[in-house]
């Protein structure tokens, strides 16, 4: 399937590809995983989701629930190149696993459905991967599909991701009759047989000739308008040879102004062999990648791909097992061998590498030696949590880590025996080890443990951990959502002073506040307006610190505090008594006072959610959002159904699906991710 035109040159880093498989939930791409793995001859059967016999989604939830829950590693050969893959969860609640695993990779294929083209999820781990700079190829799968259509599949993606679609295959067939993929670079067909593996190579059907042609040069015209060396030969010969178009399409994919966009059906075992020559020929190595950055001694240092370069890695994945706890790290620079003895920059102490391992999913082989550019696991550092930075301890540096979002759904959980009240902690504390976006927190006034996570299905399969993984009886509360508070009105000139004798050394400072309002979406703003150095910078800093603080309970209800600028516009000091401390804490509570003073809003969590329906639901549906507080944002008609937009408050989403199916005699489905904060009712009309 290789040829001259694809290749490179061959070196270690540029025979690695670590890759992620992206999409939304049920678009398949942990079946495209198992039939990577088949291809690849790592698997000798293929592995189903509805059996629940794939090799990714190997934890016992995944295979009752049917879908992706944990970010899976495996490695696999194709071509003389190792492929290190992790296949991500394609459910919102679990985009935190899909942001750490996107930080350590460096291209991805973005796996959607030929019926339903660009849903809410894609389109979220798309933008993840826009924000990390991955290179992405499209593989539109489920072309088998009844209403299958790569053209409107390809339309959304111009539509909703914007980046330019370079269509480079044809399918022969349609639906049931598909068979194979018109490849358009070489202007040959690759064909399939149920029952048989393998591809089949041969000319193009005559049919299909004229459109091919066609195709191919809508392909050539795209490339030149994208490309400069293309479009010279194109102005030149009229055309864009193979060897170009193949180099274009690289170059383009690694800048992120075209996508390469494939099509197959990984069910059926369709289009799974062109897909890794594309991973191969179009999406970078390690070395092809920019050099690390990281942070040593408060400045920037870079780190290059070089196994000779100091041993620099990040942790993305934390694992307990039976036999003891996985590291998982993406090694940026440098070699570490078994024994080696390693820093953990953030916690500041050294740890010793027990094993390394090569990763496939829920086995390991273990090696001797990782480079720069591997992805693997390793047993040994006991401090290491997801973000952590693992280097060479004559070599510090810091790596940036991934974000974590904030949690949106609570649920108070208990032990049903008295007894186990201490073993839950220490399950909640590893489980939360493992799931940096779950959060653990004790209420101080009730005393209750409350779990927070990013939905309902997360609170779900935590409670379920709890109950599989450390044989602990639970009761969970009903969920509740994390709110917000904002500022509608602000006050100015409110006038604090802290002022503090104890027999020692006293403490004075004087502040003058403005506090304004900056939206919902606003954050938070510090400026200083202070004039003839009346407040020291230190001072101001230190003013600034405090108020920080005070944001974390507002006078509504002690939530957070969001959307607001606070301007220190005078104040004073006192030539003995004043200090950081002094000003700290004016800061704090003169900050906490003017709130009290402001108009406050209750903001509370809102999700965007898109229901897919038949079209004599829709009436009911739409009543049902209303009821739940939902706002309609938009409606389509797709063949076979209707498809509904709305925001709607996350408590209005507790119990949606149950009540979506029964509403629908199980036909509707719908998809919510968050999407910020909106004002909530006041408490009597919420009554």
């Amino acid at each position: 399937m290789r040829h001259a035109y694809d290749r490179h040159p061959v070196d270690p880093l540029g025979t690695v590809r670590n890759l992620g498989i992206l999409a939304h939930v049920d678009a398949g791409k942990t079946t495209v995983t198992e039939r990577i793995l088949y291809t690849t001859g790592t698997t000798h059967r293929r592995g189903e989701v509805h059996d629940g016999t794939t090799v990714t989604d190997f934890d016992p939830q995944e295979r009752d629930r049917g879908i992706t829950i944990f970010a899976a590693a495996v490695s696999c050969a194709w071509d003389g190149h190792r492929v290190n893959l992790i296949d991500t969860p394609g459910h919102v609640d679990f985009a935190d696993e899909v942001e750490r695993s996107l930080r350590v990779l460096d291209g991805a294929v973005a796996v959607f459905d030929a019926v339903a083209g660009v849903e809410p999820q894609s389109e979220t781990v798309w933008r993840q991967a826009d924000r990390h700079g991955v290179p992405r190829i499209a593989f539109v799968n489920k072309l088998d599909r009844a209403g299958a259509d790569l053209d409107a599949a390809v339309a959304s993606i111009r539509k909703r991701l914007h980046p330019a679609p370079l269509v480079v295959q044809l399918p022969i067939g349609t639906e049931d009759g598909f068979t194979g993929v018109v490849d358009l670079l070489r202007m040959r067909a690759l064909t399939w047989t149920d029952g048989c593996d393998g591809v089949a190579e041969g000319p193009v059907p005559k049919e299909l000739d004229e459109q091919a042609r066609q195709r191919r040069r809508l392909l050539e015209e795209q490339v030149a308008e994208l490309h400069a060396g293309a479009l010279e030969e194109f102005c030149t010969a009229s055309q864009v040879s193979a060897p170009t178009l193949a180099a274009a399409l690289r170059e383009l994919t690694g800048s992120g102004e075209g996508v390469v966009v494939l099509c197959g059906s990984a069910y059926r075992n369709r289009g799974i062999e062109p897909l890794l020559d594309a991973v191969v020929a179009y999406l970078p190595s390690p070395a092809g990648r920019p050099p690390v950055r990281g942070v040593l001694d408060g400045a920037d240092e870079e780190r290059p791909a070089d196994p000779a370069a100091p041993f620099a890695a990040l942790v993305f994945k934390v694992q307990a097992t039976p036999t003891g706890r996985l590291t998982y790290l993406r090694i940026y620079s440098g070699t570490i061998e078994k024994g080696d003895t390693v820093r953990d920059a953030g916690a500041g102490r050294t740890e010793r590498i027990g094993r390394i391992l090569r990763v496939r999913a829920d086995r390991h082989a273990p090696l001797e030696r990782a480079v720069a550019g591997d992805i693997v696991a390793v047993t040994g550092p006991r401090s290491a949590r997801a973000g952590s930075t693992l280097c060479a301890p004559g070599a510090p540096l810091v790596l940036e880590p991934p974000g974590v979002a904030d949690p949106v759904v609570s649920v108070a959980v208990e032990a049903r025996r008295g007894t186990d009240t201490g073993r839950l902690a220490g399950a909640l504390a590893r489980i939360a080890e493992e799931d940096p976006s779950l959060a653990v927190r004790t209420e101080p006034e009730t005393g209750q443990t409350v779990l927070s996570g990013m939905g309902e299905l997360h609170l779900e399969v935590a409670a379920e951990r709890l109950r599989r993984d450390h044989g602990l009886e639970v009761n969970v509360g009903r969920p509740a959502v994390s709110h917000r508070e904002t500022v509608a009105r602000g006050v100015s000139g409110l006038v604090f002073r802290h002022v503090k004798q104890d027999g020692g050394a006293g403490q004075f400072a004087h502040v003058v506040l403005d506090v304004a309002p900056l939206g919902v979406d606003g954050g938070f703003e510090f400026r200083s307006a202070v004039v003839g150095g009346r407040v020291p910078q230190e001072y101001v800093r230190a003013v600034e610190a405090g108020c920080r603080e005070a944001l974390a309970e507002g006078p509504l209800g002690g939530h957070r505090v969001t959307g607001l600028r606070v301007t220190l516009t005078d104040g004073s000091t006192h030539v003995k008594d004043s200090s950081e401390t002094a000003f700290r804490t004016a800061g704090r509570f003169g900050l906490r006072e003017a709130l009290r003073a402001c108009a406050m809003t209750l903001l509370e969590p809102v999700a965007e959610v898109t229901v897919t329906v038949p079209e004599d639901a829709v009436g009911t549906v739409l009543g049902d959002l209303a009821a739940r507080r939902g706002q309609v944002t938009g409606s389509e008609v797709r063949p076979g159904a209707a498809v509904v937009t709305a925001t709607v408050p996350l408590t209005g989403l507790f119990g949606y699906a149950t009540r979506l199916r029964s509403r629908t005699r199980g036909r509707g489905t719908f998809t919510a991710r968050p999407s910020g904060y909106a004002p909530a009712p006041a408490p009597s009309a919420a009554a």
